[in-house]
């Protein structure tokens, strides 16, 4: 996971956060990625679409959820990531309510 890590962040620029986190039993992997839009979730799955093959047969992959709002044909795209890594599903789920403070602690890193 960390070579995959590595591989994102020299390739994946716009991505603000990208994580995997292990359960206690190290059995359930969760990867967390963070984009600021729809394109940026786009430009990932097309520049790793080779990087996440090779992990094809190591995982079975059960869900991936989306927090807001994404493009059809980057549904479509994350649609084809869950059958290559399994039989999972994908789940977009529309924003309610709520706020982020992100972007005033990436301004406060960077200096902006």
């Amino acid at each position: 996971m960390a070579q995959l890590a590595s591989f994102v962040e020299a390739h994946v620029p716009g991505l603000i956060s990208y994580g995997f986190h292990l359960d206690p039993n190290r059995e359930t992997m969760t990867v967390v990625a963070l984009h600021p839009d729809s394109d940026s979730m786009a430009f990932h799955l097309d520049t790793c679409k080779s990087e996440f093959g090779r992990l094809a047969d190591l995982i079975e992959l059960l869900a991936i959820e989306v927090y807001g709002p994404i493009d059809s044909s980057v549904l479509e795209r994350l649609h084809s990531k869950a059958r290559m890594l399994g039989r999972g599903s994908v789940r977009v789920h529309d924003f309610q309510a709520g706020f982020s403070r992100h972007q005033a602690s990436l301004s406060s890193e960077i200096g902006t």
